[in-house]
């Protein structure tokens, strides 16, 4: 089956102690997703599989920020995920290199407002694996809008976190009723 790799928001306001959003996502350092994202990668390019790259941001003067959102609202006022500062750049430990190819979403769903789904339709890919940061948002969205495209969703549980570890047990209980959830391990056998 025609598979691509979708990862979401290993970026450094978010994903870095030092990052301006951090705190929204700290626990992704205790579940050592970068660790496990790397994993993924890796099994994808050893299964010939599509790897996706996926960052929020938004362009230089926040022209394009809703600055009206509850959820991304902060973020001009915090300097927060602006493209082409440090902010919006990759954790320093995630290897890029096994990336085919970087999106750029201007808001919470990987499919918003990007070219993701001409990408995915021409390389003809019918099943996504999808894993980020944080699972209540950016995973949850983009999982939900795969699955009403119609793509087989499968999404890798211990390569995702949430602001809290509740938050992140809840988003996966509820993603299983329209996903399938593994562990990176898992994978070998997809």
């Amino acid at each position: 089956m025609n598979t691509a790799f979708i990862g979401l928001d290993y970026i450094f306001d978010i994903i870095h102690p030092d990052g301006k959003l951090w705190s929204f996502s700290r626990p992704g350092a205790d579940r050592d997703v970068i660790t496990k994202v790397n994993r993924t990668l890796s099994i994808a390019r050893s299964k010939q599989w599509l790897t996706v790259l996926v960052k929020v941001g938004f362009v230089s003067g926040y022209v394009n920020h809703p600055e009206a959102s509850p959820f991304f609202g902060g973020a001009r006022t915090a300097g927060a995920l602006e493209l082409g500062t440090q902010g919006t750049q990759f954790h320093p430990d995630l290897d890029t290199r096994l990336c085919d190819v970087v999106v750029t979403k201007p808001r919470v769903s990987a499919f918003y407002g990007t070219n993701l789904e001409s990408i995915l339709r021409a390389r003809r890919i019918e099943r996504l694996v999808v894993a980020g940061v944080s699972t209540a948002w950016a995973v949850q969205s983009t999982v939900r809008d795969a699955h009403d495209r119609d793509y087989q969703v499968v999404v890798v549980e211990d390569a995702c976190a949430a602001a809290e570890q509740p938050e992140h047990e809840a988003s996966m209980k509820l993603l299983g009723l329209i996903a399938s959830v593994v562990k990176v391990e898992d994978l070998a056998t997809l």
